[in-house]
């Protein structure tokens, strides 16, 4: 089953994205539930080292923070580009993170080596883009590359399931793992 740790983007925050993707009028928005953050993409994994993940994570003792958001960026793939809002790296998500990855490694998974660049995907273009539709993106970015999101409340840490369709993906959460209040 393929699988992912995340910190899910709350409803009242999705409209923000859809609008941007709106004003961009190129791509695919994601649904709102599919809004996240990934902390780590565990690939295909097999029930066991899921159970072990599952008691590693119940025993995360991490606080609860908010993320602050930064520009607005895109990645370009082999399968296109996605349009992304960046969070900052700030000492509260980056300890999450490592203790993440500990507890991922704890339970036996290997994760491929990758940086980590805080973000969140809101929308998806196919394919490569001609050059004028490269030039509208970069304009379009430069223009709004400092929009303002409010900060991304970090509560809790969940674990999906990724189903790959045609149209887009379907993410099936699992489980979720509160953080410490403080």
């Amino acid at each position: 089953m393929r699988c992912f740790l995340a910190v899910p983007v709350p409803e009242d925050l999705a409209p923000r994205f859809a609008a941007l993707q709106r004003d961009l009028k190129m791509g695919r928005a994601l649904p709102p539930e599919n809004l996240h953050l990934t902390l780590a993409f565990l690939g295909d994994q097999r029930d066991e080292p899921l159970v072990e993940l599952d008691m590693a994570l119940q025993s995360l003792a991490t606080p609860a923070f908010a993320a602050r958001f930064g520009p607005l960026g895109a990645f370009e793939g082999p399968g296109g580009t996605s349009l992304h809002a960046e969070l900052h790296p700030d000492p509260p998500l980056l300890a999450l993170h490592q203790a993440i990855q500990g507890a991922v490694r704890r339970a036996g998974i290997t994760l491929e080596r990758r940086r980590f660049r805080p973000h969140v995907t809101f929308a998806r273009l196919s394919g490569r883009l001609a050059p004028d539709e490269a030039q509208r993106l970069a304009r379009w970015l430069g223009a709004r590359a400092a929009t303002p999101i409010p900060d991304l409340p970090v509560n809790a840490v969940t674990l999906y399931r990724s189903h790959l369709r045609p149209e887009g993906s379907l993410y099936e959460p699992l489980a979720d793992y509160p953080l410490c209040r403080v």
